[in-house]
């Protein structure tokens, strides 16, 4: 059984890492953004998205010593794998 707890605290900043990672990735990837919600989810599936990858195949990031920016970076890779995957299946051709 998994037992995962998260406080409130941690919420709040991946749905900020998000929101930046979704932003982004949306903005590179497609041309424009997803909207507020969109970015937030895009942004926090490519958090896990590149979370896993990064995982599996051992990569650290470290970005000046800043646990947040490295965040983002890895969200941010995470997010466009995910969008352009998306793309080729048609989705987010739209606006």
């Amino acid at each position: 059984m998994i037992n995962i707890s998260l406080t409130v605290d941690e919420v709040i900043v991946w749905i900020l890492v998000g929101l930046v990672a979704g932003a982004l990735a949306g903005r590179v990837a497609l041309g424009h953004d997803l909207g507020l919600l969109g970015d937030i989810v895009a942004g926090v599936l490519g958090a896990f998205l590149g979370g896993v990858l990064a995982e599996i195949f051992k990569i650290k990031i470290s970005i000046a010593n800043s646990l947040i920016i490295s965040e983002i970076v890895v969200a941010f890779v995470g997010a466009i794998l995910l969008l352009f995957v998306l793309r080729i299946f048609g989705f987010g051709r739209g606006k």
